[in-house]
């Protein structure tokens, strides 16, 4: 069968793949949780859910440096990717190889249900992930019903030294709007901005969160924008800790952190 994968690209596939390689985290944590676990041979060093079921499993390497020479040699049926996720030259040199890898492009909560329905229906699993995908939309049109009138401003940071914040055309960055968050990234230039934190402070969020990852945000970085307290975040100690895997990873995850990110910027709970 030939299919197309989120960038329009085709592939063309015997039968629904047995042997996949994973090069993304939330990819690999979905299908285990859709059943698919045991077609799944290899991984990158950063897929660590679901840990128990992961023990064991070979390692290829990060996202951004695949180990292609030892991908090739388990010759899997197919690759899952990201276009964020992973570089284009790894995708390209795995399909060269003859190697089929399918790539997703998630920039928004609505694209979940979207893409890994399409890429469900690739590996013969529609069935499985219909009822999660399911409650994914649902938990969109929650969070869309519920959204408050008035967008808070919201500033949400990725990474300190450079000080980068999540901007527009991303996954984050749209679950937050969802929750009621008027993300302040957007008027930068750039998916990621990167600025002085008194350049960023000059937005003026009310609301500021802090992500354990990808960089491990925790309480011993909340001084840095004591100096900032005419910032209505710093003021009203709106400055919170959250889930990183929660906040970036797209997936069955997105039930809870709708639920989760729309009370933290709307109650500070």
């Amino acid at each position: 069968m030939v299919v197309s994968d989120a960038l329009g690209r085709r592939l063309a596939l015997k039968r629904p793949p047995q042997r996949i390689v994973s090069l993304v985290p939330s990819l690999t944590e979905w299908l285990f949780t859709i059943g698919l676990g045991a077609r799944v041979v290899a991984v990158t060093d950063y897929c660590i859910e679901p840990a128990a079921a992961l023990a064991g499993i070979p390692r290829i390497r990060g996202t951004k440096n695949p180990d292609r020479a030892r991908i090739i040699a388990l010759q899997p049926d197919l690759v899952v990717a990201d276009q964020e996720e992973n570089r284009e030259r790894d995708v390209q040199a795995l399909t060269a190889a003859g190697i089929p890898v399918y790539v997703t492009a998630i920039r928004c909560v609505a694209d979940v249900p979207d893409q890994y329905g399409h890429l469900a229906d690739v590996l013969g699993a529609t069935d499985a992930a219909a009822p999660g995908l399911a409650a994914v939309r649902a938990a969109l049109a929650e969070a869309q019903q519920r959204r408050p009138h008035r967008r808070i401003a919201t500033l949400v940071f990725i990474w300190r030294d450079p000080w980068m914040v999540v901007g527009g055309s991303t996954y984050a960055g749209d679950l937050l709007e969802q929750c009621g968050a008027e993300n302040l990234g957007r008027r930068l230039e750039g998916r990621y901005p990167r600025a002085p934190l008194e350049t960023l402070m000059r937005l003026q969020p009310e609301v500021i969160l802090l992500p354990n990852e990808p960089y491990a945000f925790s309480e011993r970085d909340l001084d840095a924008f004591a100096p900032y307290d005419d910032v209505p975040a710093v003021r009203a100690k709106r400055i919170l800790l959250c889930d990183g895997m929660a906040l970036t990873w797209p997936g069955l995850r997105a039930i809870h952190a709708l639920q989760m990110f729309r009370a933290m910027i709307t109650t500070g709970d």
